[in-house]
């Protein structure tokens, strides 16, 4: 499909699997969006790879969760390139824990940037985005595998797979797809945060590729998502290396 003349908004792109995402759709040729919260430097230096290689981007700050600035987001994107054709709702946070000793503040927290987040993310991206478009939201396939400690990410993982298969549904005739992608284990400061190697080294080989995902990997799947099929829509789709 040629991109030329088409727009993405990437939350959460200033690193991880965001950035890949960032990446890769700008290699596609959309304009992207670089959307961050606080890492402004890290924001800044993937815009700075995206023009090193000659694609088009510009990093705007917002909180996923505050209707307000996600709607200047949407405009400032609007005026910056004329219009959205993508938007990838990939900002999230992930705390860990057993359920009896759960921090319930940090559940509230986690859960306001996953949960409301993507739900502000895609009430703007079902008005904003032009038909042809693809909403692409981002999970995770920990809830499947029943993990020990991950209650409280894996419930506000599950109401972003709900709320992206809803929406797909209310935006029928729209010829706007709605997809969401569910990342096993992925090597991301996300991921490695407060973890041991033999931990690391267990988890990686759960999946029979018997390795960690990339970034990159991730980034692969949103790329067909936003511009190579129409005919996926209203799916979750697990990209974890066989995994489950």
């Amino acid at each position: 499909m040629n991109n030329e003349g088409r727009v993405a908004i990437i939350t959460g792109a200033s690193r991880g699997i965001g950035k890949a995402i960032a990446e890769q759709l700008a290699h596609d040729g959309f304009a992207v969006v670089v959307n961050y919260a606080n890492q402004v430097a890290e924001a800044t230096r993937t815009v700075d790879a995206i023009k090193a290689f000659g694609g088009q981007a510009v990093s705007i700050k917002a909180d996923v969760a505050d209707e307000t600035e996600v709607r200047a987001l949407f405009d400032k994107a609007t005026h910056e390139f004329g219009g959205i054709d993508v938007v990838v709702s990939c900002a999230g946070i992930m705390i860990l824990g057993p359920v009896a000793e759960f921090d319930l503040d940090g559940f509230d927290r986690m859960h306001r940037t996953n949960v409301r987040g993507t739900f502000v993310v895609n009430k703007f991206a079902a008005h904003h985005v032009r038909a042809g478009g693809a909403i692409i939201n981002v999970s995770t396939s920990a809830e499947r595998q029943a993990l020990p400690g991950y209650a409280a990410y894996a419930a506000s993982k599950g109401a972003v797979e709900a709320i992206g298969l809803i929406l797909a549904r209310e935006l029928r005739g729209r010829d706007i797809t709605v997809n969401t992608i569910a990342p096993g284990p992925t090597a991301t400061d996300l991921f490695m945060n407060g973890k041991d190697e033999a931990t690391i080294d267990r988890i990686a080989k759960l999946n029979p590729m018997e390795r960690l995902g990339a970034p990159a990997d991730i980034a692969e799947v949103v790329s067909f998502l936003a511009g190579r099929t129409r005919w996926i829509n209203g799916q979750v789709i697990y990209v974890n290396g066989g995994m489950n």
